[in-house]
């Protein structure tokens, strides 16, 4: 399979069947020619999710010349980046193990579209990173459920506890690490819907940063939360991606939830993440995401 734009043709292999391609051949870095970059964004809105191997020569600088390539990069909003430069790094030692579905910083009310990570030191085994495709989720829900979430809002925030998965909570500092996260909190009210402002779906804008859905109480919001969960995360519709250093992979942010599978014990697991700038979600009926003062109920 191949993705053309003009004379440019991407060697694209598709890695499951509804979610992730493999593109081979393709050295990435910020001089991508025009056509071979509208190309892999092409590709990008089609598979959601795209890895590439092979991409050792990439280091700090050379991921971020490729981000930029999408658009204005954004650090993360709590989390300091490495040695000031653009890029989020997630080292297993000092907490950096989200295990646990997310699509990245929707408690931002514009929160980034495209995220690229680079490998970096990866274990023997373990430590998978899974791919959720939440449009063709919201594509398979039956009539009646669409018309809930058409209509459903939550709040998402940043108070999130990443030792709440944890077999030992405090290994490998994941206290610490939510500390950090969560030391200013941030809290946005999104749409449970969103129509993509490129390719024009609608895509199901959940994961765990969700903490309740608006007009519902706890008990009402968990098992709304966990109806729709079920559905973006079922296998099918999954991709999941065994890491090899010099790997580089990168997804719309607008149309996927990922997971980090926590696997690998006390090995040491390294990935370096670069987000790009994105844009208020629209809900079906027009209206935009809302920033929300933290201290609102």
């Amino acid at each position: 399979m191949s993705a053309v734009i003009d004379q440019v043709s991407l060697d694209i292999v598709p890695v499951a069947g509804r979610i992730g391609a493999e593109v081979r051949g393709l050295r990435l870095s910020g001089q991508l020619a025009p056509d071979t970059f509208q190309a892999l964004q092409q590709a990008l809105y089609r598979h959601k999710v795209l890895f590439v191997r092979g991409q050792q020569h990439l280091d700090d600088a050379g991921q971020e010349a490729f981000a930029r390539l999408w658009g204005e990069l954004v650090e993360h909003p709590t989390v300091p980046s490495k040695d000031g430069t653009w890029l989020l790094e997630l080292d297993s030692r000092h907490g950096g193990r989200a295990n646990s579905w997310h699509t990245d910083v929707t408690f931002e009310v514009d929160y980034p579209q495209v995220s690229i990570l680079r490998a970096v030191v990866i274990p023997p085994y373990g430590g998978d990173t899974v791919w959720a495709n939440t449009a063709l989720a919201y594509d398979e829900l039956p009539a009646s459920l669409k018309t809930l979430a058409d209509q459903l809002w939550a709040v998402h925030s940043n108070h999130y506890d990443y030792a709440a998965t944890r077999i030992e909570p405090d290994a490998h500092g994941a206290r610490k690490y939510q500390e950090v996260f969560t030391r200013r909190l941030i809290e946005a009210e999104h749409p449970l819907v969103r129509v993509h402002p490129v390719t024009g779906e609608r895509t199901l804008v959940s994961g765990h940063f969700i903490q309740r859905f608006i007009g519902y109480n706890t008990q009402d919001s968990d098992l709304l939360f966990q109806l729709f969960q079920n559905h973006i995360t079922r296998l099918e519709n999954t991709v999941r991606w065994r890491w090899q250093v010099g790997d580089v992979a990168l997804w719309d942010n607008r149309a996927t939830q990922h997971y980090a599978t926590n696997d690998y014990g006390d090995q040491h697991r390294v990935v370096r993440r670069v987000t790009v700038a994105g844009d208020v979600p629209v809900s079906v009926d027009g209206q935009r995401s809302r920033v929300r003062s933290p201290a609102a109920q």
